[in-house]
């Protein structure tokens, strides 16, 4: 088959399924969008992998980063991406197309292009982009919010009829997708995301990553990913807040954008020297920077509920270190962290029970340990990308019929 694998964001585990699709003799492009300001995965070419894998960046407007907040700005640009996806799938002609991780309207003219081109296009629905601006734009502008995010509703349910299947990242999306959007539950299959496993050893606290920083004999709070409208930065600051008399403690932030900058002059502002803020790091990094994390932490607002699983989580588990997460209990990252002893979740901003839980973990080192065995034997028993590459080489391989 010739494969186009289409995530906007470029994160690191699509590129796994890239690679490994390519392996198992199938024609691969791996397509993203430039200019973006998220964590990035591993978009080269390696020696190692197989000649019929392809990366295509597709241009964004380089202003993006900066009207990311915008929503007219940012709309324009995110239409006209969509327009220059579109007619890559045109010229290439992929028999299938997989694409996720990429707002509405972005999504809408990939879905034509590929009908039109005789393909077969499958939503990967990683969270609710159109629910998300419709509960958003109503709270701004309440009249014509509820007009502009009915028209986001109705643009996701053109495309889910349009495809000929659709991915969902958890069990939990299916009956929003049957509520929300008519989506027959029988043409969704669920595929939980995973973590690059086989790219995020084990390492030891004291590695380059941590000496650089002067942290391999510092307890650290790690947060490494997006901080944007579903998270509450001002957990991180408390934590920082909290620990500010304990020099041997750190709050280390990995990240940009807004959140970040956010925590940045807040920390300048309350006289923090214990909250370090760094850029994102190039993915061959991250298993250093994970492992210089004594406690990885995780945030997520109620609102989003079961609506997005934070992948960053999933890269932790890798890492074979506990867990403290600030998430909705329903949220699927919760639940494996609960179910899987993984490490510890509180409410959001339940506030004081995420700094209890922060203190007992900055004092249980026996905890601690037997918390990051678990999360690593969970990631070692389901993230292995072969069994989840075959799964979707049989999704994409079908061909039911599609609603013009």
């Amino acid at each position: 088959m010739r494969i186009l694998v289409h995530d906007y964001a470029g994160h690191a585990f699509p590129t796994s399924l890239s690679r490994a699709l390519a392996a198992r003799g199938h024609e691969v492009v791996h397509a993203f969008a430039g200019s973006l300001q998220t964590p990035r995965g591993d978009l080269r070419h390696h020696p190692g992998d197989a000649g019929t894998l392809e990366f295509q960046e597709i241009p964004m407007d380089p202003d993006y980063p900066r009207y990311k907040y915008s929503f007219r700005r940012r709309r324009n640009m995110e239409v006209q991406y969509g327009h220059a996806a579109a007619e890559f799938v045109r010229e290439w002609k992929p028999d299938a197309v997989l694409s996720g991780n990429t707002p509405t309207e972005t999504q809408e003219p990939i879905t034509r292009a590929t009908v039109e081109c005789g393909g077969r296009f499958y939503y990967w629905v990683q969270d609710f982009y159109s629910l998300a601006v419709d509960k958003l734009l109503r709270k701004k502008i309440p009249v014509a919010g509820g007009l502009i995010g009915a028209w986001y509703r109705l643009l996701d349910s053109r495309q889910f009829k349009r495809s000929s299947g659709i991915v969902a990242i958890t069990a939990d999306f299916t009956p929003i997708l049957a509520s929300e959007f008519g989506v027959d539950p029988e043409r969704i299959s669920v595929v939980p995301n995973w973590a690059v496993i086989e790219d995020i050893p084990v390492l030891p606290k004291a590695n380059t990553w941590s000496r650089r920083h002067e942290l391999q004999d510092k307890f650290v709070f790690l947060y490494s990913g997006t901080i944007g409208m579903k998270h509450n930065p001002a957990m991180l600051l408390e934590l920082a807040k909290r620990f500010k008399e304990d020099d041997s403690v750190r709050v280390v932030i990995v990240s940009e954008g807004i959140g970040a900058e956010w925590l940045r002059r807040e920390s300048e502002a309350a006289g923090l020297t214990n909250l370090l803020i760094f850029p994102y790091q190039p993915f061959a990094d991250l298993p250093s920077v994970l492992a210089s994390g004594d406690v990885l932490v995780g945030i997520l607002e109620q609102e989003a509920g079961v609506f997005s699983v934070p992948s960053k989580t999933l890269s932790y588990l890798c890492a074979a270190r506990p867990l403290l997460l600030a998430v909705p209990k329903e949220n699927l990252a919760a639940r494996i962290t609960r179910e899987h002893g993984a490490g510890l979740t509180v409410a959001p901003r339940e506030m004081e029970e995420f700094i209890a839980a922060a203190k007992f973990l900055r004092d249980s080192p026996t905890e601690c340990a037997e918390f990051g065995r678990k999360a690593r034997a969970y990631a070692e028993a389901t993230f292995p990308i072969e069994k989840t590459a075959e799964t979707f080489e049989k999704i994409l391989a079908s061909t039911p019929g599609v609603p013009a």
